[in-house]
């Protein structure tokens, strides 16, 4: 176990935020979880949680000790008070909400006990959260009631209870437990045909619901070949009882019919590039996974990037074009080590292609004065970019920072357009290292759903430094250019944007997907992800 620090607040006196963080989906956190985190100096966090709340908190929190599920409460207890008792800010998040964890009590007295000042932030409850998302309401308009039931305490008077009313039962158990709180309900007096609905890892993207009766609910589980070994209790559950618990599912289920849901789709773009792109993905129940292909290196003689960045302040260009989100990064970098700001580019006229870069530049304090109004391209800001005019234009010159394999589409336009051209070479564009092993395996042997291709580019160094996707994975492309690119790799292209952009690609995905989906529940069949069609062979090989 970690030391903890001393380091003292106003007072000495430490505090305790017992934090709610929902049932696993990161959006479910609330903005006041979001605040203590953001405060906190130690971090003590169940495992199913700590990756989303340690995101939400400062550089230099202290995680002594990731809280295990096995862990001896009585550590954990005495873990969170040494750390308030060194005048700590002590955080304590948990899955769900706290008034609904016994352990969270029991550290809650032991504060109470040793004078320590502590907070609790409510969060969704699980037994609350996962039938929402998993389109199981659990009050009708007849107003019945709801008993919650952890099967892992419930003794006989719980059961006997519970399977004596009409209420709706909402049931904590595991997947390898759940047939026999089904049991145990029926033994109380539940009738063996009372609907039950069972989600497992709910409000994520591998969530999954399986309805059944109580009395088939063995069966139904056994036929969809998810049961654990036995004397494996398997990953928990959320188990809904009652006489409506699944019969409007098929037009509740909103969030597992998502177009993509729990599609594994390969991003072959870095974090930062990625972000938007990820974002929207994830609104169409995808699992993005951001792969880089390309690596930013300074340009080998930086000085005409200098002699470009100081002639910009000295008033040398009329207009200014960034092409990409690098060039906006490239010439910030150097804006900052000479000490400047967005300020330097008072009396410039500022061109952006593409969302992202026109985004970038409004990051940086820059709102662009021409963007593309149609395409998304070099080809696209021509069509828009105004003809040299002696009479309204003082300066002829054009500063284009931009990578050193750019094509000369826009130099050459702009020139005929009655510009001048400093060309500047701002970056260098590099093939990136492969990566891990287990996401090469993936790629090749058919683990993800569908990989998005941005570029040609992107088609030829992914290729080069992972290996070719398997022929179940789904190809999109952003255009023409780039799906020819593709095909001549030997990759059957599925999806071609219908405009050059990534936003526009993502959409065509999350269509391809959905008719998918509507073909197969059409057809009667099973809706399944392209991986999950791979020959039994090669997906035991690579999993």
């Amino acid at each position: 176990m970690s030391p903890i620090h001393a380091n003292p607040h106003p007072g000495g006196q430490g505090h305790v935020t017992f934090l709610g963080a929902g049932p696993g989906d990161p959006g479910l956190l609330t903005l006041r979880a979001v605040e203590a985190l953001a405060q906190a100096d130690v971090l003590v966090a169940d495992p199913q949680v700590y990756d989303m709340v340690r995101a939400h908190t400062r550089t230099g929190v202290e995680v002594p000790l990731q809280a295990a599920e096995d862990e001896p409460t009585g550590e954990r207890v005495d873990l969170v008070m040494r750390a308030a008792g060194a005048g700590k800010r002590v955080v304590r998040a948990l899955l769900g909400d706290p008034g609904l964890d016994s352990h969270a009590s029991t550290e809650m007295l032991a504060c109470a006990r040793e004078g320590i000042t502590y907070e609790v932030v409510p969060g969704v409850a699980t037994a609350v959260g996962v039938p929402a998302y998993a389109g199981v309401p659990l009050r009708h308009e007849q107003g019945v009631n709801v008993r919650l039931v952890d099967a892992g305490t419930a003794d006989e008077q719980c059961w006997s209870e519970a399977g004596s009313s009409d209420a709706t039962v909402v049931v904590s158990t595991t997947l390898g437990q759940v047939s026999g709180a089904a049991a145990e309900l029926v033994n109380a007096g539940r009738k063996p045909d009372t609907p039950v609905a069972v989600t497992v890892a709910g409000t994520t993207t591998r969530q999954r619901t399986w309805t059944a009766t109580l009395g088939s609910l063995q069966q139904t589980l056994k036929s969809a070949k998810v049961l654990p070994p036995a004397g494996d209790i398997g990953p928990p559950v959320i188990a809904v009882v009652g006489e409506r618990a699944a019969e409007e599912r098929d037009q509740l289920a909103w969030f597992e019919s998502k177009p993509l849901f729990g599609w594994q789709v390969l991003v072959p773009r870095t974090k930062e590039q990625a972000a938007s792109l990820s974002d929207q993905l994830r609104s169409y129940g995808a699992v993005p996974q951001e792969v880089p292909t390309i690596a930013v290196e300074p340009p080998r003689t930086p000085q005409q990037m200098e002699r470009a960045v100081k002639g910009l302040v000295t008033g040398r260009y009329e207009w200014i074009a960034f092409t990409s989100v690098n060039a906006v990064k490239a010439v910030r970098e150097k804006f900052e080590e000479y000490g400047l700001d967005a300020r330097a580019f008072a009396g410039i006229k500022v061109a952006a292609v593409g969302e992202q870069t026109a985004a970038a530049l409004v990051d940086f304090g820059v709102k662009p004065d021409l963007v593309p109004s149609g395409e998304q391209s070099a080809a696209g800001l021509l069509e828009d970019w105004p003809p040299y005019d002696p009479v309204f234009d003082p300066i002829d010159r054009v500063f284009l920072p931009r990578a050193d394999i750019a094509t000369e589409t826009l130099v050459a336009g702009l020139i005929e357009l009655g510009w001048e051209v400093d060309d500047v070479t701002a970056y260098r564009t590099v093939r990136a290292s492969p990566p891990p092993a287990p996401t090469r395996e993936a790629i090749k042997g058919g683990g993800f759903d569908a990989v998005l291709f941005t570029s040609s580019s992107t088609v030829r160094n992914l290729v080069g430094i992972a290996g070719k996707p398997h022929n179940v994975t789904v190809i999109a492309c952003i255009g023409p250019a780039t799906a020819k690119t593709a095909e001549e790799h030997g990759l059957r292209v599925d999806v071609l944007s219908p405009e050059p952009s990534v936003l526009r690609l993502a959409e065509a995905l999350a269509e391809f997907g959905a008719q998918r989906r509507a073909a197969a529940l059409e057809a009667g069949d099973p809706v399944k992800r392209p991986s999950e069609k791979r020959p039994a062979r090669r997906r035991a090989r690579t999993s």
